[in-house]
């Protein structure tokens, strides 16, 4: 009896002690700017639009063409999206060709699901989209993983943007630098032989630290 009592105090207390720390967090604000085709996909798949929707409060940004339509919602984890094939045609994502250029202007080798930590610099297969059908995937950084040795040690990976901090102040401080800086996403998409490389640019609106 008495040890089930510790036990309920020692969660009281701890749950108290949890709700007294507060640490800062930003909240990011991306938006899809504008995408770049090369001029052979503009003139075969015609024109293309980028509609905002939004699901529970988060902005999800969709283009769409005759080829695909894709729907993003990049995050400070990874940029996460959604790919529907609207051809009668296979549409492979070629991934060693794909690349992030981040805020500063520097391109990145990316990885998608399914990729394996220690496999990040390898070469990796294409995806395949079969004619009328989805797939959902992400991209993110291969330079962003990192191994940590010792006794705690293990595969680890840094944020796309800093999302956390000791104090109001100083996080605000980092953050503000971020304010309308655009980043992208290369990913090429071949169908019939052709790649067709597409540029996703997005900007980051605005940045809230909570």
């Amino acid at each position: 009896m008495k040890s089930k009592v510790y036990l309920l105090f020692g969660i009281i207390m701890l749950s108290m002690l949890m709700g007294c720390v507060s640490i800062p967090y930003a909240q990011y604000d991306f938006e899809l700017q504008e995408v770049e085709r090369p001029a052979q996909a503009r003139e075969r798949y015609g024109e293309q639009k980028i509609v905002t929707t939004e699901e529970a409060g988060v902005n999800e940004y969709v283009f769409e063409d005759e080829m695909i339509k894709i729907l993003w919602l990049p995050t400070t984890d990874a940029i996460h999206f959604s790919l529907t094939n609207k051809t009668s045609h296979s549409i492979k994502i070629i991934w060693d060709e794909a690349a992030y250029v981040d805020v500063n202007g520097s391109s990145h080798r990316v990885m998608h699901s399914g990729v394996k930590y220690i496999d990040r610099t390898s070469s990796q297969p294409p995806t395949v989209v079969v004619r009328n059908g989805s797939i959902e995937d992400l991209v993110f950084p291969t330079d962003n993983v990192y191994y940590s040795s010792g006794k705690y040690g293990g595969w680890r990976t840094t944020p796309l943007f800093p999302r956390s901090g000791r104090s109001l102040q100083s996080l605000s401080t980092t953050v503000e630098s971020y304010k309308n800086k655009t980043f992208q996403v290369l990913l090429p998409l071949q169908i019939e032989d052709v790649v067709n490389e597409y540029i996703f640019i997005f900007n980051i609106k605005d940045i809230q630290v909570k």
